[in-house]
């Protein structure tokens, strides 16, 4: 079974959101943040590259591979992925991408805030068994 590593990262570099999907191994938690993150400064440099909110694969460490998804208000989607079925990351990035904009939407929620809700992740977890798993 394939590991997945989704990160949801503010526009001042912190993560609101962060989920594991797939078969996890408690000594690559630590190590999955630390790529994702490192991968951070690629991203912002293949923003300007190209007018799509998808930037596809922007790093690679072993044998995973790191997806972005910048939305139009610099908030970061990142996948740590080992497959490679980019229609299905991209499907999985938009559907994410309208369920962080419904958050948004909630009064009650603060740009940038930790993004707390059981809701949320119920939904994101349904999302990556439809597009991932």
């Amino acid at each position: 079974m394939a590991t997945f590593y989704f990160a949801i990262v503010g526009t001042n570099d912190s993560p609101l959101y962060e989920a594991e999907f797939g078969a996890q191994r408690e000594e690559n938690k630590y190590l999955q943040q630390f790529v994702v993150h490192a991968a951070l400064d690629l991203v912002d440099d293949a923003q300007f590259m190209t007018n799509a909110c998808y930037l596809k694969t922007v790093d690679r460490y072993n044998d995973w591979s790191v997806s972005a998804y910048v939305t139009p208000s610099n908030i970061r989607l990142m996948l740590l992925h080992e497959a490679k079925a980019e229609e299905a990351i991209k499907s999985f990035f938009t559907a994410c991408h309208e369920l962080y904009m419904k958050t948004l939407l909630n009064p009650f929620y603060q740009p940038n805030a930790t993004i707390q809700s059981q809701a949320f992740d119920t939904k994101v977890h349904t999302l990556s068994k439809k597009y991932l798993l």
